[in-house]
């Protein structure tokens, strides 16, 4: 088969990246190359499902930028295609008093990140929310949930393939070689194939 552009690995990243691809150039042809009998069949459909709010990242890193602006991405996307989640919420509990500077410095860099709603609570208040859990202070992060990323995955399997793309499983990626190497003054740039090689 011949294809414009593969992506290997039918993860969450893989998935996400070919399915964002095709939408931007639908005129070309896409595979995704996966080693497993069907995607997310590894660490994507085996994780703790949280989607993290953005309170641990320095502030003004990619990770932190990228971490909030993909919550909110997530909780938009399962919304449009009825993904279930829970918008829990996640409670981060000083016990001892030595822990509470440690906890103020999550909550400002919590709010550096614009993690929407994030606030510091009390003893009173943790046990309101969490009758079983003893603390002296706590960081209150409701914007934190949990998903099954093995259905986000297996939802942007779909929407790759709807759009036209092609997911290549039980295709374990052996080697990759130019079919001819291009000249770097050759006014056609890189225009010879790379082949792609699985063990069957």
């Amino acid at each position: 088969s011949s294809f414009d552009v593969a992506v290997v690995g039918a993860g969450l990243v893989g998935l996400a990246a070919a399915r964002e691809l095709i939408q931007r150039h639908p005129s070309l042809a896409f595979a995704v190359l996966e080693k497993e009998p069907q995607p997310a069949h590894h660490q994507s459909g085996h994780n703790s499902g949280v989607i993290h709010s953005g309170i641990y990242y320095t502030p003004g890193s990619l990770k932190a930028k990228l971490c909030v602006q993909g919550a909110a991405l997530c909780y938009k996307y399962c919304d449009q295609k009825g993904i279930p989640y829970k918008q829990c919420g996640k409670l981060i509990v000083a016990v001892e008093h030595d822990e509470i500077p440690r906890l103020k410095g999550l909550y400002e860099r919590g709010l550096q990140n614009n993690v929407p709603g994030l606030k510091l609570i009390g003893a009173k208040e943790i046990q309101e929310k969490e009758p079983f859990c003893r603390g002296l202070m706590a960081l209150d992060s409701p914007y934190t949930g949990i998903v099954d990323y093995k259905q986000v995955a297996q939802s942007y399997a779909r929407d790759f393939q709807e759009a036209g793309g092609t997911i290549l499983t039980d295709f374990e990626v052996t080697s990759m070689e130019m079919a001819k190497e291009s000249s770097p003054e050759s006014e056609d740039g890189l225009k010879y194939p790379v082949i792609v090689r699985n063990k069957k």
